[in-house]
């Protein structure tokens, strides 16, 4: 029985793919790696080739990443699901006390949902990498929503620092949206009602590359594919409101997720001085009251609501500092 399965989509990433890949090998027989490439075959069939019975190539047409990680999760035979973007990659001695407390946690009476661990930002020319931590949530234990402190603002799960139980992966019916951009934050963000069990290990287990002009994640890039991170935001909007979610903490994260969501819409619009965007900002605010008033309210006259809502173009020039203030505090983009 294979312990974790880890997907790979491999999108142009013939340069920097055989680190994130080997990084991944030395988990030996309990892992398999899914390689998801469309244009990569070569590299991909290589690896199957060298290590069978740990690596898969998976061969389809380009479907995005969303899709690239549906493929893998259709495809996975291990108890836990990981997906590691081929430009990233992990700490060799951190992943193998993982995959040991995976199997512990298999072998004992709880399979949890979600295991936590640190990520870290491995910003191209940074001096300073800055880590993301988790101390909200107890260590070394198998926790609920309940027992976990007030996530501090910054401090959300991202796909980086998180590995699924897969069988509930595909009960919860994860299908991440095809040729669109940041369906991360979705992958991270529709399970969490379904999620039971939870377990943080304070390790700096993955390491998150940033920085390059290309990557879908620099700011230039966002504002060009605004429409898309519109789309995952109303995705997300959606599954909040169709979810049944009992715990006051989790319906507290959820919400503070989406609100983070509804600022990174507002604040590309705003740095990209079209009108045509700032109607498209104006859209999804009025679309949300309207779907859910409560939320809206939440979510408007919060202090970030507001701070992405002033008025006039000095309104508009304090919101850019703002978020400029966080950009370099919280070390994205």
């Amino acid at each position: 029985m294979k312990i974790l399965s880890i997907a790979i989509p491999c999108y142009n990433s013939a340069a920097y793919m055989r680190r994130c890949i080997d990084s991944l090998l030395s988990g030996g027989e309990d892992v398999e790696i899914l390689i998801v490439d469309d244009n990569t075959a070569e590299i991909a069939d290589e690896y199957e080739k060298n290590y069978p019975g740990i690596v898969k190539a998976i061969h389809q047409e380009n479907g995005g990443h969303g899709e690239a990680v549906n493929a893998g999760l259709r495809n996975a035979t291990g108890v836990y699901y990981k997906v590691v973007d081929s430009d990233d990659w992990v700490d060799v001695d951190v992943y193998l006390d993982i995959i040991k407390t995976l199997k512990e946690l298999v072998a004992g009476p709880q399979t949890v949902d979600m295991f936590i661990s640190n990520f870290v930002y491995d910003k191209a020319g940074a001096k300073h990498k800055k880590v993301m931590r988790y101390k909200a949530f107890p260590e070394n234990e198998v926790f609920q929503w309940d027992h976990a402190k007030k996530l501090h603002i910054g401090r959300y799960i991202l796909m980086h620092s998180v590995i699924y139980r897969t069988q509930m992966l595909r009960e919860c019916g994860l299908e991440l949206p095809k040729h669109t951009f940041y369906v991360d934050n979705i992958f991270v963000f529709q399970p969490l009602p379904y999620v039971k069990t939870f377990y943080y290990l304070d390790v700096n287990f993955y390491r998150y590359f940033i920085g390059r002009q290309d990557q879908s994640v620099n700011e230039q890039v966002m504002i060009g594919r605004i429409d898309q991170q519109l789309l995952v935001t109303r995705l997300m909007l959606g599954y909040y409101h169709s979810a049944k979610i009992t715990s006051y903490k989790l319906r507290h994260y959820m919400v503070r997720y989406l609100e983070i969501m509804m600022t990174v819409c507002s604040i590309l619009a705003i740095k990209s001085g079209t009108d045509e965007n700032m109607e498209k900002k104006k859209q999804i605010w009025e679309e949300l009251r309207e779907q859910d008033l409560a939320l809206y309210m939440r979510l408007r006259w919060g202090f970030l609501g507001q701070s992405m809502n002033l008025p006039g173009k000095s309104g508009r020039t304090v919101s850019i500092a703002g978020y400029k203030i966080s950009q370099k505090f919280f070390g994205f983009n």
